[in-house]
């Protein structure tokens, strides 16, 4: 994939200071620490367009990303990070919420959860609320490179097991330090999106 621009564009916290277009978005969301910003970068092949931080909980805006003046990724706040206070919790929830139950320009959104671990009560409550969401979603399984190889297929069963699914096809395992499985996530990309990115 030939990424030509990938540009931040803006943090928002509320409707009125999202991009005020009909540009599509695919939606990030996920645990506070399982890697959105390093999906970016990978995706995008930047290393610094999304910040990294090693203090989950630091995403706490909804962070908008222009991709090739043909979409954008946006990063939500990450949830489950128990050293934010319940009152941020809150906060992030409704923002989520309001920015995936009610934004027109969500043409996709990924579930990024951890492939070393079983989805935990708050990615299976994050995923059913998917469902009930008229928007296609997948699960992004980060960290690919942390499991041996031989690893994969048992850790696919798990969460196809966990999150009671007929199979495996809309899991998308995936490395933010070698990029596998970029090919494949781009393919669903650029589907939904129905443009050349």
């Amino acid at each position: 994939m030939q990424i030509k621009e990938a540009n931040f564009v803006i943090s928002a916290v509320k409707p009125d200071q999202y991009p005020q277009d009909d540009l599509l978005e695919v939606a990030l969301a996920g645990r506070s620490n399982v890697g959105k910003s390093s999906f970016i970068n990978r995706m995008v092949q930047r290393k610094a367009l999304a910040r990294t931080s090693s203090q989950p909980g630091k995403t706490q805006t909804l962070n908008f990303y222009e991709i090739n003046k043909s979409f954008r990724f946006v990063d939500v706040p990450g949830y489950g990070y128990a050293r934010v206070s319940k009152q941020s919790r809150h906060a992030f929830s409704k923002l989520n919420a309001s920015y995936l139950s009610q934004r027109p320009n969500i043409a996709l959104l990924f579930l990024l959860m951890d492939i070393r671990h079983e989805p935990t009560r708050l990615d299976k409550e994050m995923f059913a609320f998917a469902e009930s969401l008229d928007i296609p979603f997948a699960v992004i399984l980060t960290k690919l490179d942390k499991i041996k190889r031989s690893q994969v297929n048992k850790h696919l069963s798990m969460y196809k097991k966990a999150l009671d699914l007929p199979t495996t096809d809309a899991l998308f395992p995936f490395s933010a330090k070698d990029g596998a499985g970029a090919e494949a996530i781009w393919q669903v990309i650029n589907r939904f999106i129905q443009e050349e990115v």
